[in-house]
């Protein structure tokens, strides 16, 4: 790993970078197919055409050659679980039994603070090699899960958001926490690790099932009292889940109207799954600023069902990608664009790539109010980054060389690609990733 240092780099490359969304703006990528980028003290300094930019490099700084490569944001995945990392691709018929089967027996193995930091080192790295330098982050009910992640996070300079989950019903009871005892250890973890450095926290109730109206009532009272944390959950995953939330709260009009009425609605709150949501829901969640994760590998796997796009869009909802590990059966953001384009598709919409890249950098930056300070070559944004090989592998070099275009290419990069294609991984403009092979010019 490389040392932070407080001199000026530079990287020559094809750089991809949005501004706005593709789906509602016509200027929304910034594409310079012979770029330079910038970097100094952890931060880009600029981003634009190797031509205009070279002159302005302090004398003696000889820019890092990727030529034939794109260097684009880090990719931010808005929705997975580092204890879940043993166990991606376990059998099971649907969501609740693969739950009951697999889930809350591999976590409860998360209150040894050696396994929560081995797990949490080898989940890391993963994203790392999958060019994933920020994630919303589900912990276990353990301290000793939160502590062992951001710890990790921490050696390697991460902007991470990651929080204790929350249940106190309808689970193990080696995995039940209290109403008030998991607000304690939240806030306690808040006072500990929100904003300490790249650490961010997220209040993190499971879902509505496992946790009383008591736990959301308290939960919904620490995102006021810590208006700047993250909230994130589950919500509308699985036909079967929804009919359990109406038998346990059937007060409310929908499943995220149990969370609205227990003040877990607001900016920063971030909302996986989100497939069976109607109309209203969707406008609630864009007048309260909240975001949906999009989990498409992991619907798929469970037989969930199919997000659609253009009823969020349609509320302009604040929307991203997720790769819902261990549900999800890829740490790769390029495989999780291929299955959300099929999704897309099986809805009868289409997905442009440049849109999903979008979604898997700037968009999702959105969704946690971090634009500005992640997802983007805007001067001043943390240099997260990443090298994307087009010529990663044999297929992938042969349908590139006939690209026409940069639709094209990022095209064949979602529905080609995977880990092989990223040649090298950045955060804070430090190299925290390089694949075996990966050459310059």
């Amino acid at each position: 790993m490389s040392i932070v240092t407080n001199t000026v780099q530079a990287y020559r490359a094809s750089l991809l970078h949005f501004h706005a969304d593709p789906a509602f703006s016509k200027d929304a990528c910034g594409w310079h197919e012979d770029g330079l980028l910038i970097v100094a003290d952890g931060k880009v300094r600029a981003a634009g055409d190797y031509a205009q930019l070279l002159s302005t490099l302090p004398d003696g700084v000889q820019p890092v050659d990727y030529r034939g490569k794109v260097i684009m944001p880090g990719f931010i995945d808005t929705h997975l679980h580092f204890p879940q990392t043993d166990m991606i691709a376990s059998p099971a018929p649907g969501l609740l039994p693969w739950l009951e089967t697999y889930t809350f027996p591999t976590e409860r193995q998360f209150g040894d603070p050696a396994h929560a930091r081995d797990v949490a080192d080898f989940f890391l790295d993963e994203l790392l090699r999958c060019g994933t330098t920020t994630a919303m982050v589900y912990c276990t009910v353990h301290r000793e899960s939160v502590d062992a992640f951001f710890e990790a996070s921490a050696a390697r300079q991460l902007r991470m958001a990651a929080g204790k989950v929350l249940m106190d019903r309808n689970c193990p009871e080696f995995l039940r926490d209290t109403a008030e005892g998991g607000a304690r250890d939240s806030e306690d973890l808040i006072n500990k690790w929100h904003n300490k450095g790249r650490a961010m926290y997220a209040i993190t109730p499971r879902f509505a099932p496992t946790s009383t109206e008591a736990q959301l009532r308290l939960s919904g009272e620490l995102a006021a009292a810590y208006p700047d944390t993250y909230i994130q959950t589950h919500v509308s995953e699985n036909a079967d889940e929804c009919s359990w939330v109406k038998s346990l709260f059937p007060d409310a009009r929908s499943y995220l109207d149990v969370y609205d009425r227990y003040g877990l609605m607001r900016e920063r709150a971030m909302f996986g799954h989100c497939i069976w949501l109607d109309e209203r829901d969707f406008a609630r969640m864009a007048e309260t600023g909240s975001a949906a994760a999009i989990c498409p590998t992991s619907n798929f796997f469970l037989g969930s069902g199919l997000f659609d796009f253009e009823k969020a869009d349609a509320a302009r909802v604040a929307l991203s990608l997720a790769t819902d590990v261990g549900a999800g059966t890829s740490f790769s953001m390029l495989q999780t664009m291929n299955e959300a384009y099929k999704v897309a598709r099986l809805k009868g919409s289409y997905l442009p790539a440049a849109r999903m890249f979008y979604l898997a950098t700037l968009g999702a930056a959105r969704s946690m109010q971090l634009e500005g300070t992640i997802g983007s070559f805007v001067a001043g944004a943390e240099a997260d980054f990443i090298v994307l090989d087009p010529k990663a592998t044999p297929l992938l070099a042969r349908r590139t060389e006939r690209c026409d275009n940069l639709e094209e290419l990022l095209f064949a990069l979602a529905l080609l690609g995977d880990d092989r294609c990223v040649g090298a991984t950045y955060a804070a403009g430090c190299k925290v990733h390089e694949r075996a092979g990966i050459t310059t010019m």
